[in-house]
């Protein structure tokens, strides 16, 4: 049987198909070649990430197909119901890349606390010639301890960003509509856990409370931060966007950056990927990563073995 792994799939994931009996190809097939290529290749999987779609027209084009498979959490890139509906079977790694958007968040909020996303373009530019002036203009970093985190959606990789948070001595603040509060286990590296529960509170008062504030929320129809809720979060606030493009009203948040509303943000997704608006792009208070929330080596080893397990389980 023949699994097609069009947005690629870790080492581990292939020794563990093939050791199933499985060939597993790893071409990157063209969306529009796809359809062809999976019915003359008579492909049973097709495992997607975030760049290949499968839509309806696809699935009933390739009679072939028994599981559609996305690494990751997020699946508004396929037709899910219908494809359940037809019979295929469609899965995914909720848990396999949660800690590695959360450690991506912090990687973004150190940075933006400290100004290091400015003072990485400028020290190589100017570090020689103005020094001293670079030191004054980012000498007034802040601390991310004791300050108070908002997380806007606490299914997975909220929680595991809550942890983080936990772990640098900040306040938790968390709003899901779906969530009333949530058990969070915290493992030390000698064997120690702690427990922390959170109770979940309202979006707007998780605006109001916020010295920082990341959103982990699926793709959805309108904007989770607009201009109202940027009006709402405190004075100078940090806010990060690692969840799905288009959750984040992004004119409004360069209107807050450049009135000084919000000081800095950070987005790991677009509304336009993979062309994001120059504007975004330029901005120098923004700290930008081109959608490499789950781009770990562990978290793609993780994937990959979950969803061989999973296909192997279902397929036999």
């Amino acid at each position: 049987m023949k699994v097609l792994a069009n947005d690629g799939i870790s080492q581990s994931g292939i020794d563990a198909l093939e050791k199933a009996g499985y060939e597993v190809i790893t071409t990157t097939v063209a969306q529009e070649q796809l359809e062809n290529y999976i019915n003359d290749k008579d492909i049973a999987v097709l495992l997607v990430r975030s760049a290949t779609t499968v839509r309806k027209e696809l699935i009933d084009a390739c009679p072939s197909l028994k599981i559609i498979g996305r690494g990751g959490v997020g699946m508004d890139n396929i037709d899910v119901k219908y494809a359940r509906e037809k019979g295929l079977h469609v899965i995914n790694t909720p848990a396999a890349s949660s800690h590695s958007v959360a450690e991506l968040v912090f990687g973004h909020l150190f940075g933006l606390a400290r100004f290091l996303h400015n003072s990485n373009r400028d020290m190589p530019l100017e570090g020689d010639s103005n020094f001293k002036g670079l030191k004054k203009a980012y000498a007034k970093g802040t601390e991310l301890k004791g300050k108070t985190l908002g997380v806007l959606g606490f299914g997975r990789i909220g929680q595991a960003t809550a942890k983080v948070a936990i772990g640098a001595g900040m306040k938790v603040v968390a709003f899901d509509p779906y969530i009333e509060k949530a058990n969070l286990e915290l493992d030390f590296f000698d064997g120690q856990k702690l427990n922390f529960e959170i109770e979940t509170i309202s979006k707007e008062d998780v605006l109001k409370q916020s010295d920082f504030i990341t959103l982990h929320v699926p793709a959805q129809d309108g904007y989770v931060i607009g201009k109202k809720e940027l009006d709402i979060m405190k004075d100078g606030a940090i806010l990060v966007n690692a969840a799905r493009g288009g959750v984040v009203d992004e004119v409004a948040l360069v209107e807050a950056l450049t009135s000084g509303k919000i000081s800095r943000a950070a987005l790991d997704v677009f509304e336009k990927e993979p062309k994001p608006e120059i504007q975004l792009l330029m901005h120098p208070a923004l700290s930008l990563t081109p959608h490499t929330g789950a781009a770990t080596n562990e978290a793609q080893d993780r994937i990959g073995t979950e969803l061989a397990d999973q296909i192997i389980r279902i397929l036999g």
